[in-house]
């Protein structure tokens, strides 16, 4: 029976194992895959995390519970010789193994691109992990609950400065969701007022949001000046050190949420491995999702998502390859199960096409936008476009169910504003007050009998003998 390894339980990955256990009958091959995490992150929800309106839980899914005939292993993938068709696996406690493999699928996905700019490695934080979106949440929370007892100043404007780096679809979409967190925030919050919280997104094009027309890009930017959030254009960031950020314009800005969202880049996992990869460090794939080198096509070996550079045969991707966002990943997932299953069957696989239909963007409740072609739309009705699309984009009827119970709670009963801190150290309130053993007494040196710590006239007399008092005393 053939081993189908596929390593990365993202998006595509997550879908690739899902379909073939559709596609394949029992005992037709055996399907492993391979993940740091137990559970597929649905990105596109990040920002509504951040913001309060959808349950971290339920943004993602889990591995386990849905790939019902597959082989989870919770580890990283560390190299991969698919000439000996081994790869190399590595679990967050024990060693190394290797795993031998007939079909090997990499859909490792991407990381946070990040430069070399000074300070964003130590005070700066990404928002491609369900724990980020997480982290930003509390740590707005935290910093209202601080600036509340502290007085106008600079001390509180450092804690109500946040500042998001990256004006992309991510960024805009955390912005407006961080704005809108404040905004409802403020409510609760009487020692503050709207003009003490600062918000600034950091863009180097001239523009935010390539994906939509200039038009629709300029309404966003309007909508955004007022709901008291700036957009900074044809600016970078120049440093981060102690979270003073300084712009190419001069400026500089004190915060202490800063959120980097300017790009990504396929897994460095692939630089590991002998499988060949293009000038960006994607790995090169043909568009039938086959890995395709120099001398022609690599057998047994796949790949999909934002690790490869999927051409778009539509002729509407950047640079003749598809974006590396959701809608690809989800659809390559499924084109690459039929393929690899026609393939055991001895048939042709058929090329990965989409034509792109629209993209639609949360900014915080009421507020979205939406493009298909030359059609643009902003507000209400985009946002509501939004929520429609994603809530049954997100995979299993389960995860759909709680995300919209979540939208409904929240138009019912409101936005849930309570923070859960020390995340990073659960254990400080137990070891706060915590009881421990009593170190062990010491022993008392000897004095020394000496004259000179007598009193006079004291030679040759008995110690005094004292007697315990009685109760009555």
């Amino acid at each position: 029976m053939p081993r189908i390894l596929i390593v990365g339980g993202g998006y595509a990955g997550f879908y690739t194992a899902w379909k073939l256990e559709k596609h394949l009958a029992k005992g037709e091959a055996e399907i492993v895959v391979v993940d740091p995490l137990p559970y597929l992150t649905y990105q596109p929800f990040l920002p509504e995390v951040v913001g309060g309106n959808v349950e971290p839980r339920h943004a993602v899914v889990s591995q386990r519970k849905h790939l019902k005939r597959t082989t989870v292993i919770t580890a990283k993938v560390t190299q991969i010789n698919h000439s000996a068709r081994t790869a190399t696996i590595t679990p967050e406690v024990g060693s190394p193994w290797d795993i031998t493999y007939d079909i090997i699928v990499v859909t490792a996905g991407s990381v946070s691109r990040t430069f070399p700019i000074p300070g964003v490695a130590d005070q700066a934080i990404g928002l491609k992990a369900i724990e980020e979106a997480v982290e930003i949440r509390n740590r707005i929370m935290t910093n209202f609950d601080k600036a509340a007892t502290l007085p106008p100043g600079p001390e509180r404007d450092r804690l109500l400065t946040f500042i998001v780096v990256g004006g992309g679809f991510a960024g805009i979409e955390a912005f407006a969701e961080m704005r809108s967190l404040a905004s409802a925030l403020l409510k609760v919050y009487p020692q503050l007022t709207f003009d003490d919280t600062h918000f600034h997104l950091i863009e180097a094009m001239g523009r935010i949001m390539p994906e939509v027309s200039l038009k629709t890009s300029h309404k966003v930017l309007k909508n955004l000046a007022e709901r008291g959030a700036f957009v900074h254009l044809d600016t970078q960031l120049t440093s981060a050190v102690d979270g003073v950020c300084q712009l190419s314009t001069g400026e500089s800005l004190e915060s202490d949420v800063i959120v980097w969202t300017a790009g990504v880049m396929a897994s460095p996992m692939l630089k590991n491995t002998d499988l060949p990869v293009e000038q960006r460090g994607r790995l090169r794939v043909r568009a039938d999702l086959r890995v395709e080198g120099d001398d022609g096509i690599v057998e047994g070996a796949w790949g999909a998502g934002d690790v490869a550079a999927v051409p778009d045969i539509t002729g509407g991707g950047v640079g003749g390859f598809c974006v590396p966002n959701a809608q690809h990943a989800v659809r390559q997932g499924k084109r690459l199960a039929k393929n690899i299953a026609a393939t055991l069957r001895g048939e042709l696989p058929q090329d990965y096409r989409h034509e792109n239909l629209g993209a639609v963007a949360g900014l915080g409740p009421g507020h979205g936008a939406f493009q298909s072609g030359k059609i643009g739309l902003t507000g209400p009705i985009a946002w509501l476009m939004h929520r429609g699309y994603h809530g049954l984009a997100i995979p299993t009827w389960e995860r759909k169910i709680r995300v919209i119970g979540n939208w409904v709670m929240g138009f019912v009963l409101g936005r849930d504003i309570a923070p859960i801190e020390n995340l990073d150290n659960p254990r400080a309130f137990f070891q706060e007050f915590a009881s421990r053993p009593k170190p062990a007494p010491q022993e008392s040196p000897k004095q020394t009998d000496t004259t000179k710590d007598k009193l006079p006239g004291a030679e040759g007399m008995s110690a005094p003998v004292y007697a315990t008092p009685s109760k009555g005393t």
